[in-house]
């Protein structure tokens, strides 16, 4: 990636020197298997813990060593991003009559805790709803890396540019619509196939944000495209079931095949046309 032209955002909080210390205690282990399948592929929380009472031990936090080297170089690679990420959806709100909240993307190390909850690197990045705000253990990246095959920078930034496709959701009011059609009831396969829809929707955002980003100002490489499909291959629903349990339950999707997500993310890429992002029209999944 070419990210020359892109200016670090200042919307970066680190607290990679912080470590809480906190406990959810009341949820069971099904709470805790819903936190990580929600925030691991970075869709706000309290859309599946509706309903979920927990009681929380008092947070703590203690310093620890001041992060260098190979971390301080990928937080300047990531607030790039960020700040590419602004500078677009800025001017294309702006283009629509409307003005962009910058989100505040959250470094931690180990564990965060966020307005959505206590959460541990293990569950991946993730977007929060309720205090705008994206988290990420920079240690993701070697997971995505060794652990899921998806090498490169751009597959780094895609994960980036899906956590600010839900905070463009949560803007235009698609992500509130979401919860209400989850909490007025239905089956869980009708609550995960309105899931699926969120998440493939922002897939296809983040494929906005590079269509944009590199017709004004020149950002992707040659293989950058196939690095980012390679990453959203790589965590669709049927791979990840096949990794963790041997076999694939489709009623049990929440974000999408593997052949969804690299569909939609390359719809945004190629069109850069918002209209082709809606997920939600009739059979506009299949």
């Amino acid at each position: 990636m070419r990210l020359d032209q892109e200016q670090e955002s200042q919307n970066i909080e680190d607290r990679r020197r912080m470590r809480p210390s906190r406990g959810v205690v009341g949820g069971g282990i099904g709470t805790i298997a819903v936190l990580l399948l929600a925030l691991f592929f970075g869709v706000d929380p309290s859309i599946l813990l509706q309903g979920v009472q927990e009681t929380q031990i008092p947070e703590t936090y203690s310093p620890q060593n001041q992060p260098g080297g190979q971390d301080d170089e990928m937080r300047q690679f990531v607030a790039r991003v960020l700040g590419s990420t602004e500078r677009t959806w800025t001017e294309i709100f702006a283009a629509a009559g409307q003005t962009y909240e910058k989100p505040t993307l959250v470094l931690f190390s180990g564990a965060v805790e966020s307005a959505c909850g206590f959460a541990q690197a293990a569950s991946g990045p993730f977007y929060c709803g309720a205090d705008h705000k994206l988290y990420i253990d920079l240690s993701f990246y070697r997971e995505l890396r060794e652990r899921f095959a998806a090498p490169g920078d751009f597959a780094q930034a895609y994960v980036i540019a899906h956590e600010i496709g839900h905070h463009v959701q949560n803007l235009l009011g698609i992500m509130n619509k979401v919860q209400g059609l989850q909490r007025r009831g239905g089956s869980q396969s009708q609550a995960n196939a309105l899931s699926v829809r969120l998440e493939l929707q922002a897939d296809c955002l983040a494929g906005i944000w590079a269509n944009y980003a590199h017709r004004e100002r020149n950002i992707l490489e040659q293989g950058d495209v196939e690095e980012g499909l390679n990453a959203a291959a790589q965590i669709g629903d049927d791979r990840m079931q096949k990794r963790a349990q041997g076999y694939v339950v489709p009623e049990g999707f929440t974000h999408g095949s593997a052949e969804q997500r690299v569909r939609w993310f390359r719809r945004g890429i190629e069109s850069g046309n918002l209209q082709q992002c809606d997920t939600f029209s009739a059979g506009g999944v299949s």
